[in-house]
Order: structure tokens, then C-alpha cells, then sequence
């Protein structure tokens, strides 16, 4: 369990440093998940060792939402004032992500369908 703890937060870890190192406008996290698919897809047998880690770690997966909700609580007063700026704010996201999935999965369904046909 410690070197699939040590791979995932390596790849982590090696996206934050690259997203400060080089300045880039994305969160590190979301270039270290990509890193750890290209190194999925280069060693797929990687995959069947990571997954009683990310088992576990999906199933506890609630206890990292705490902090979030004490940071609610926390700043209860700025949800007060920008409450309503922030709910459309938070619609609108939610919205757009959505589309930007379906968006996704139909090109790469269409990419998919000419391969196969």
C-alpha cells in the first residue's frame, strides 16, 4: 500500500511542481491525475496494483469533505454577503463543466465510431 500511496501522491506531487515551476494556469492535482492516465496507459498492469489503494481511498473519501464544511462555517460571513453571487456563480460552473463532459464524450465517440468503422 505505501508504493501506490507513494505513485499517486509521486504523480501529484510532480504536477504541483510543474504548475509552479512553469507557471501554468491549471491546478497541479489535475496535471498529475493526467500524468498518472499517460503512465496507466503506458503500464496497464499498474492499474490492478493501485486499486485496493484507491479502493480504500474512495471509500473514506467523505472524511476529506470536513474541512471543506469547517470552511463554510468558518467564513459563514462572506457566504452571507456574496451568497447569492456565489450560487450563480456555482450554477453556472456546474452547467458549463456538464457540457464541456457531453461535449467531450460525443467528439470522442465520433473519433471512436470512424476508427472502428
Amino acid at each position: 500500500m505505501l508504493q501506490t500511496l507513494g505513485i499517486l501522491l509521486g504523480c501529484q506531487l510532480l504536477g504541483e511542481v510543474t504548475v509552479r515551476g512553469f507557471d501554468i494556469a491549471i491546478p497541479g492535482p489535475v496535471l498529475g491525475l493526467a500524468l498518472l492516465v499517460l503512465i496507466l496507459g503506458a503500464v496497464p498492469t499498474l492499474a490492478e496494483r493501485l486499486r485496493p489503494t484507491t479502493t480504500v481511498i474512495l471509500a473514506n473519501l467523505s472524511f476529506l469533505f470536513v474541512p471543506a464544511g469547517v470552511g463554510v462555517i468558518g467564513n459563514f460571513e462572506v457566504l452571507s454577503q456574496d451568497g447569492i453571487a456565489l450560487l450563480v456563480i456555482l450554477t453556472l460552473s456546474t452547467l458549463l463543466s456538464m457540457l464541456a463532459a457531453v461535449g467531450t464524450f460525443i467528439a470522442v465517440r465520433r473519433a471512436t465510431d470512424r476508427w472502428t468503422a
